[in-house]
This record gives structure tokens, sequence and C-alpha cells, in this order.
């Protein structure tokens, strides 16, 4: 789902430089992947680099995958409440005590937070404030209606969302960028237009609309 925005711009920009139309169908990347392995018919697939080289692994996807953005993973809290600290990892580490519940999301954004959350020993003590949202259910909706006070997901996908206010990117040492990148189906039948499609959406020269949608290139991403 954080790609959504972003791809209907690219398939747009696609459509009017290019004449090849795109029809993306955006649902939770969990469910994508599923219905990837099922064998349901799709010419390309876009998903975190992680989830992408899973199909590839299982020959699913067939060519090298192309970037289409990079986002960086932010931290949020319901709008009109007071705003922790979460500028250094010790403010965020506070913070999380802090919170009463934590929301985090089905995809690379809450399993990289679950990490952190390993790394730092904090899992047990925090798991039972933990409220994952349902998969292609945004972490701000969970934010807005008062089910958690602190939440994670990727800048892409907490801007501009209502109920909400943005404390910031996770600070220096706690950084986490996700690469979402596209690939061609293995089963497709219009592998050729696809690859050039793909080609078409990940150039630099796309990368205006990528800034627009809160994304990046990973080698600027790591502020939103």
């Amino acid at each position: 789902m954080a790609t959504q925005a972003l791809l209907a711009d690219l398939a747009a920009a696609c459509e009017r430089d290019t004449g090849t139309v795109l029809r993306f169908e955006s649902v939770g990347g969990v469910d994508a992947a599923a219905r990837v392995r099922s064998g349901e018919a799709f010419d390309l697939v876009v998903l975190a680099d992680a989830a992408i080289a899973q199909l590839q692994a299982g020959g699913l996807v067939d060519s090298t995958p192309l970037e289409l953005g990079a986002s960086a993973m932010a931290v949020a809290a319901p709008a009109g409440v007071e705003r922790p600290d979460v500028g250094s990892v010790e403010a965020l580490r506070d913070a999380l005590l802090a919170a009463p519940r934590i929301a985090y999301s089905t995809g690379p954004s809450g399993t990289a937070l679950l990490m952190l959350l390993e790394r730092w020993g904090l899992t047990d003590r925090l798991k039972p404030r933990l409220v994952q949202a349902r998969p292609g259910v945004p972490v701000a909706a969970l934010l807005a209606a008062g089910e958690a006070q602190l939440g994670f997901q990727q800048f892409s996908e907490l801007q501009g969302q209502p109920g909400i206010a943005l404390l910031g990117p996770m600070p220096p040492g706690a950084e986490v960028v996700t690469r979402f990148v596209g690939a061609v189906a293995a089963a497709s039948q219009q592998s050729h237009p696809a690859r050039a499609a793909l080609e078409f959406m990940s150039a630099p020269a796309r990368d205006a609309i990528r800034r627009t949608h809160g994304m990046s290139s990973t080698t600027t991403s790591s502020q939103p």
C-alpha cells in the first residue's frame, strides 16, 4: 500500500509519454505476494526488495528488479496530544517505554521495528502493548482512532494522513529505509512491454514524482 499513490502517478506518466497503459491493483504486501505465489496472472509485481527476492527464489519473477522508490520509516502519534521526543535513540526508547500501545504494520517497516525491539532487548517488555495493523490498514488509522499512542510506518504512508502528527524520521542509529522494487512476472505474456514500462518508471527522470510521494532513491532517503 505504501506505493499506491506513487504507482498511480507513474502509470499516468507512462501512458502519457509512451502510450503503454498500466493497471495497478494495490493491496497489502503480504496479500500481494500470496497472490503471486498462488499462480494469479500478473505482468509486473511491485513489493519491498526482500519480498521480491523471495519471489525470485521461487522462480515467480524472471527479471532483474528495478527500484521504483525508497521510503524512510517515520514515527507518528495521534494529533492533539503531547508529542514525545524521538530525536535520538535514547529518546525513542523512552517514548516506546512510555507508550501504552504501539502500532506497527504487517509490511517491511513492521518487521524492521520488531527486529529493532529485539536488538534493544525490549521485545518481552513491549510485546503486550504492540498493535499490528491488519493487512492493507494504515498505521495512521489506528493512531487517529485512539487505538495506539505511537506508530511506525513508512513516511510515504504517514504523510498527509488525517488525525495524526508526524514526529519525524527514525533517529540516527535506528534508521530504516525500505526499497520498493518492481519485477516482471515469470508468467507474463507481455514481458517486453512490461520491462520497458518498468525501466520508464524507475528512470531518474521520474524522481520528481517520487519526491511528491515522500520517496526518493536509496542514496537520499534516510531523511523523509
